[in-house]
């Protein structure tokens, strides 16, 4: 595949205005909590950097690695954590950063797991939603869009371990 092979679905002057809405919105909300951004690698580490930053509240930022999909463009379902956090969230409020949420049962594995870490709270801020692929249902705070059942890539989320830092999100054409 080539970036030529891409189609536009959300341009990047989209992308950044929802990041700033999303960015007012939990800044509201979290006022005076104790903020703890939590960001799913590899593919959430862009939307985090411009979210972090569209913040009007202090917080912290961590990362934790997770995998469900290899080299495949599907979820395989199964979730290994490739890297765990170098700080404990025991009493914090966590706000978890992830690229897309698809099934479900990757947020799901996450939640359950992170909740036996006692958190004072525990919610989740996904830039894309693909609710068409949805296996198990789980609670989202903040949505930056919701998308059609496509494969897509750039803003982080990848092919292959490539095309992360198109700028935009899209997908490839027939």
């Amino acid at each position: 595949m080539k970036r030529s092979d891409l189609e536009v679905l959300i341009d990047q002057q989209s992308v950044a205005a929802r990041i700033a809405e999303l960015g007012a919105e939990i800044s509201r909300d979290y006022a005076d909590k104790d903020l703890a951004l939590l960001g799913i690698l590899k593919g959430s580490f862009i939307f985090l950097s411009d979210l972090a930053r569209a913040l009007t509240v202090e917080c912290t930022i961590d990362f934790l690695g997770l995998s469900s999909y290899g080299h495949s463009t599907t979820s395989s379902g199964v979730v290994q954590i490739t890297s765990d956090l170098s700080a404990p969230i025991e009493g914090r409020d966590v706000l978890i950063v992830e690229d897309i949420i698809d099934t479900g049962l990757t947020m799901r594995y996450l939640l359950e797991n992170l909740t036996t870490r006692k958190p004072r709270s525990l919610k989740v801020c996904t830039l894309l939603h693909k609710p068409a692929r949805t296996k198990v249902e789980v609670a989202i705070d903040y949505t930056g869009f919701t998308i059609e059942d496509k494969f897509v890539i750039g803003y982080g989320l990848d092919y292959e371990d490539r095309f992360r830092n198109i700028p935009f999100i899209g997908h490839k054409v027939s």
